[in-house]
């Protein structure tokens, strides 16, 4: 097109690749909008140069931050500014007069942690704070779970910069209190008459309580309250192009103490919120049983930190400078009669698990009550609070009235209400009961005095039901304001001012794909659409989510590439199932090229996404009888080299030795050749074992408990150590392990190179030998945790609606790791390790599947001193000795591995995962050791 060449001209970064137009096509709403292209900024000239190209070509322009919009404001037609990518620093701290320059792209977490040094922060705080961007939270007015205690970002804006559609630049700010406008003179003039023109309407229809976001602020165009800040702010991107920012800090509290209070139900909380309010909390945040309920069956009951009784809670934060008056006003809340129980939490770490449910709403509600899909839509009504427990029942009437289920959750001091439904979008007439209800819904917050929007801006999810809140002048005041700004329509344009239908574009609507799949994907109905669809935008992977112990996204983090996000990945298989794509398209390829397959996503994203899965099956789909990448048969075959090698170790360990030979196999074998190549046991583990058992003449100790030891090929062949010392623990806590035949195998390797027929038939056989033991209640213990997750997770997966199925269901819940097998077995105590540090590294498989709280647990229980690792190795099986993947899995091991073993270099080094113990050893040359051989160890000595 004319106008990519003519960015590409003027020397721009522009991406408008079949990729990056599926990923920028979405936000976090229910829509889907292609753009003509993504424009990554470098600094504002090229800001100003965009624009100017925008406006000569009459293509339309929308500004873009982190891409978490859930109400559509950050996709458009045209062209797709991203400020995320460049455009992201914070220019200047001034702890003394408590203010900070950001520009447009900065993430709200990286100002925090600018400021926070200092002793200040920016008071407001998303549930999306680790990945929103300040000129988002601009651009939507957002407020957060701390309004209460520091406003709105409005309240905490105090100068701007902004481009008009026109190329003008228009700075607003304070001089001595005094709103100030330079440039764009003709703007002012025309708005004041505006002004002029609709007195009573903006004197009466706007600003009757705190959430009312909806709509343009038109109070502050009147003539005793005109403020051009205040009015860009929440516009929405529909006015002006925000190139730099001044906020203002806050100062850090002290002391903060979280009260939770336990009600019968939603109704009896939200009518509780003004009196909670009048205690003066900095948070009062709502939500019920529902949410819980989604949380506990994605992650366990150890996901739920102890709570009130009840059905519905308020976390109420209680904050100052001064603890004995914090604590003070935290207990008279707890003994104010209010709900059936209350808990006052001062321990940071309860507070924050507590704080991760709320924050992780968006995504866990991703999941309706009914385990359909759930929808935003008006999924931010706000209603004044002393009317919010009314408006609930009110609500979760008609929601019940059009068939549906939700669960509410939100900011019930400020009287807002966060909600997704589960809208049957996959029915010929699901956009006609999206339309029912959006209109029913509308109706019903302007019943009750409310606002449709209370922090997430209009967008095009919202901007049609504008008349439903408003009076025909209102909506008339709207249209001329976005003239004076932007009399082309250029900016944003389908977003609050003649907006786009709301059931138009709907990303999801009619799409299903279950023909010829591997996987069951029983959790999504057996539709792969569903599946990839579980992602709605919220963007948590492309945050650090290490604070939290979180894996995801490790690729991201290594890259900062929107394609590398499982976000990024998501959004371009969902073009592959509605047919926009094809699995073969490089733009697939190229956006799952960097997966690590870690499974991070699947237990760290709130929606429950399992990109490591997608990426098999897209694998699979595309070589499917078709010649494969050379990696494929080599590192995807392994357990079967292995045991060829097996038989003549020294001979393969040479082949891998010689230099000329080494470099030569390496090349062949898509190994990249700085990579080391372990070397393969001169006695396996299987050998040992059978002739130890040969030497004992078979000689059982009856007392001893049967268990299947599950050998994995990297402990068979690799290492034998980690295998012999489970066996030794094994029989320490009064087992007696038998193995499984010899071949027996999980299909690991050939899982993640998509060769799934073949993963079919080898871990169908395993899983019938294991099933057996199962039925006889003989526990199966694995060594790997990759391969343990297989048995655990992958199974049930590749099986769903086979005649394995059974089978599968009956190995992974007899399949345990060996902590969670010792801490099932009566008498067994850990050996005393006090005095040792230990750096422990938890693959990233054990933690997403079979999760590492049995291990902690032991640990604890040992006194040893243990630090554990946020985060992937980087390594991750196959992935890190690809050709093409080492400098990327050197980054991934640079964020939290390889710091933690310099700042240790005495502490020893867990780590059960074959592939962590080789990325150890292979950039640190440092020795580490599976769980089994530090209890063996220990034993011995």
């Amino acid at each position: 097109m004319q106008v990519t060449d003519a960015l590409r001209r003027a020397g721009l970064e522009v991406r408008d690749d079949a990729g990056t137009k599926a990923m920028y096509a979405s936000d976090a709403s229910l829509y889907r909008i292609p753009p003509v292209a993504v424009v990554r900024p470098r600094h504002v000239d090229e800001v100003a140069r965009t624009l100017e190209i925008a406006r000569e070509h009459g293509v339309p322009l929308t500004s873009r931050g982190g891409g978490t919009s859930i109400a559509g404001n950050a996709i458009g037609r045209g062209i797709v500014l991203d400020f995320s990518r460049h455009l992201n620093r914070v220019l200047h701290v001034d702890p003394e007069a408590r203010t900070a320059v950001v520009e447009p792209g900065t993430v709200h977490a990286v100002l925090q942690k600018a400021a926070l040094p200092h002793g200040v922060r920016f008071g407001p705080d998303p549930s999306s704070h680790p990945r929103c961007t300040i000129g988002g939270m601009i651009g939507n007015n957002a407020c957060g779970n701390r309004a209460l205690g520091y406003g709105r970002t409005s309240d905490n804006v105090l100068a701007m910069t902004h481009l008009l559609a026109s190329g003008e630049t228009l700075t607003t700010g304070y001089d001595d209190g005094r709103p100030f406008a330079h440039g764009a003179d003709g703007v002012v003039a025309a708005l004041q008459q505006t002004a002029g023109r609709h007195l009573q309407t903006a004197r009466t229809e706007f600003d009757l309580f705190g959430r009312q976001l909806s709509g343009y602020s038109v109070q502050h165009v009147l003539p005793e309250r005109f403020d051009l800040g205040q009015l860009l702010v929440g516009s929405e991107g529909t006015l002006g192009v925000l190139t730099e920012a001044t906020v203002r800090l806050v100062k850090d509290p002290d002391h903060r103490v979280v009260v939770a209070i336990g009600f019968e139900d939603i109704v009896a909380a939200g009518d509780a919120a003004p009196t909670v309010v009048t205690y003066r909390p900095t948070a009062c945040e709502g939500m019920d049983d529902r949410l819980v309920q989604v949380l506990r069956s994605r992650r366990g009951d150890s996901a739920i930190p102890p709570m009130p009784r009840g059905g519905a809670w308020l976390f109420v934060e209680i904050a100052g400078d001064d603890r004995t008056e914090v604590l003070d006003r935290a207990t008279a809340l707890s003994r104010a009669g209010l709900g059936l129980e209350a808990q006052v939490i001062e321990d940071p770490a309860t507070q924050a698990r507590l704080w991760r449910i709320r924050e992780d709403g968006a995504g866990l509600a991703g999941r309706a009550p009914s385990g359909r899909p759930a929808w935003p839509g008006l999924e931010d009504a706000a209603v004044p609070p002393e009317r919010l427990g009314a408006y609930l029942a009110r609500f979760d009437e008609l929601v019940s009235h059009h068939g549906m289920t939700s669960a509410p959750y939100g900011h019930f001091g400020d009287g807002c209400m966060h909600v997704r439904l589960d809208y049957p979008l996959d029915r010929p007439d699901g956009l006609t009961v999206l339309r029912r209800f959006l209109t029913d819904a509308a109706a019903l917050v302007g019943e009750f005095g409310g606002s449709i929007s209370g922090e997430h801006g209009d967008g095009r999810a919202r901007g049609e039901l504008l008349p439903l809140m408003y009076s025909p002048d209102a909506i008339a005041l709207f249209g001329e304001i976005k003239h004076a700004f932007d009399p082309t329509n250029l900016l944003n344009p389908g977003v609050l001012v003649d907006p786009d239908s709301f059931d138009a574009d709907v990303r999801a609507a009619g799409v299903s794909y279950r023909k010829n799949l591997a996987f069951a994907y029983e959790h999504d109905r057996g539709d792969i659409a569903e599946a990839v669809h579980r992602c709605t935008g919220v963007g948590k992977c492309r945050a650090d989510n290490s604070a939290s112990g979180g894996v995801m996204c490790p690729s991201y983090l290594a890259t900062r590439e929107e394609k590398d996000s499982t976000r990024g990945r998501a959004r371009v298989l969902q073009d592959v199932v509605r047919g926009a794509l094809d699995w073969k398209d490089p733009a697939v390829h190229d956006a799952l090229d960097l997966c690590l397959s870690c499974k991070g996503c699947a237990s760290d994203c709130p929606t429950g996404i399992d990109m490591a899965t997608y990426k098999s099956e897209a694998l699979h789909q595309t070589y499917r009888r078709r010649l494969r990448p050379r990696s494929h048969y080599t590192l995807g075959w392994l357990p079967r080299w292995a045991r060829l090698a097996g038989r003549t170790p020294r001979l393969a360990n040479l082949m891998t030795r010689v230099p000329g030979l080494r470099r030569i196999a390496l090349l062949l074998a898509g190994v990249d050749h700085r990579r080391s190549v372990p070397a393969f046991a001169r006695t396996s583990f299987r050998r040992w074992f059978d002739r130890s058992q040969d030497a004992s003449q078979g000689a059982v100790d009856p007392a001893r408990k049967p268990v299947i030891l599950f050998v994995d090929s990297f402990s068979d062949a690799f290492s034998p150590a980690v295998a012999e010392a489970t066996v030794q623990v094994l029989r320490s806590a009064g087992y007696e392990p038998t193995l499984p035949e010899a071949g027996t195998c999980c299909g690991l390797t050939w899982i993640t190179t998509g060769q799934l027929d073949a993963a079919k038939r080898i871990l169908g056989r395993t899983v019938t030998q294991l099933a057996a033991a199962a039925r006889d209640g003989v526990p199966i213990v694995g060594i790997e945790p990759s391969c343990t997750a297989v048995l655990r997770s992958d199974a049930i997966e590749l099986f769903g609606g086979t005649e394995h199925a059974t089978d599968a269901h009956l190995v992974a819940a007899s399949t345990r790791t060996l902590a969670e097998l010792l801490a099932e077995t009566d008498g067994w105590t850990p050996p005393d390790l006090a005095g040792q540090t230990v750096i422990a590294q938890p693959h990233c498989h054990h933690h997403a599947v079979l999760g590492w709280h049995a291990d902690k647990a032991l640990l604890e229980r040992t006194g040893a001193t243990v630090t554990t690792l946020a985060g992937c190795c980087g390594l991750a099986g196959n992935f890190g000795v690809e050709i093409g993947h080492y400098d990327v899995s050197v980054k991934v091991a640079e964020q939290n591995l390889l710091p933690a073993l310099d700042a240790a270099p005495d502490a020893l080094v867990l780590a059960d995962g074959f592939s962590c113990r080789t990325q150890v050893a292979d950039l640190r040359e440092r020795p580490s050791v599976h769980l089994a051989q530090l209890l063996a160890g220990a034993t011995r000595t």
